[in-house]
């Protein structure tokens, strides 16, 4: 219980710390905004000449749109958060102390990256949505139980994310720079999340790959539940079961990682 404790203080510090940016926070609602615009109007294009692509309709693919605009900083979709502040900890040699503390540091990063994702997800998520609701025609669902379906299922998509970028950030001890690892994951993350097209519209079995893969988890399945494709008993129990076996595979993964680069650590700067 102590320890509950503790990495629920560790998420509210970092609630706190992120929102002491607020000039930050402004130009990120800036940006989601225009750039969801940018995309509303291209797929309003693409839908007009293709109905009914991928399953979705018109509204639902520009709820689509928005949706991944509300989750594009929450989510870390192109990155960042825990992962840039755990690999310059590593390259300055101040994993040292990190590796000291009486506590997990994996469930200490995770913390940490919920608080952050919970003020994105407040503060560069609600806006935007607001925005295109308002401009745009959206397929957003009337029941409160979807609106919290759809807040685990965000929150589920936090951790596959963060167990995904714990990965790229530990691959630092053994390249001590990571940012090509980085900018890989960054297009890895924005291509097969759904972030530039929805997964449904991959046809084949390309398609049945890719909504297979630990980035469907990111922001398709959340997208979906939000739409209710994914809805009843039998639906929400598939899309919260498919992100949480990615977050226990890929959790395990970077505690594997973890053990491998902490067995014997060379700490870089001192």
């Amino acid at each position: 219980m102590r320890r509950a404790r503790l990495y629920f203080t560790v998420a509210g510090s970092s609630f706190r710390r992120y929102a002491t940016y607020r000039v930050a926070t402004a130009a990120g609602v800036f940006t989601n905004t225009v750039f969801g615009f940018i995309v509303a109007y291209t797929y309003t294009a693409l839908w007009t000449s293709r109905p009914q692509l991928g399953g979705y309709d018109q509204a639902q693919a520009l709820t689509f749109v928005w949706t991944g605009q509300a989750l594009l900083a929450a989510v870390a979709l192109i990155g960042g958060g825990a992962q840039d502040e755990i690999q310059e900890r590593i390259r300055t040699g101040d994993v040292a102390v990190d590796l000291y503390r009486p506590v997990d540091l994996q469930l200490w990063w995770l913390a940490a990256d919920c608080g952050r994702a919970a003020f994105h997800l407040l503060g560069r998520g609600v806006v935007p949505m607001a925005v295109g609701a308002f401009a745009f025609e959206l397929a957003l669902p009337s029941s409160p139980l979807t609106w919290l379906a759809f807040l685990l299922s965000t929150w589920l998509a936090v951790v596959v994310s963060f167990a995904f970028r714990y990965l790229l950030a530990l691959s630092a001890f053994w390249l001590l720079d990571g940012s090509g690892l980085s900018t890989l994951g960054t297009l890895l993350s924005t291509f097969f999340s759904g972030m530039l097209l929805p997964l449904n519209v991959f046809p084949g079995a390309f398609g049945e790959v890719v909504r297979q893969l630990p980035w469907a988890a990111m922001l398709q399945v959340p997208a979906d539940v939000l739409l209710e494709e994914r809805s009843g008993a039998a639906g929400l129990a598939g899309a919260f079961g498919f992100q949480a076996c990615w977050a226990l595979v890929l959790l395990a993964a970077g505690r594997a990682l973890q053990s491998a680069a902490t067995t014997k650590v060379v700490v870089q700067g001192g």
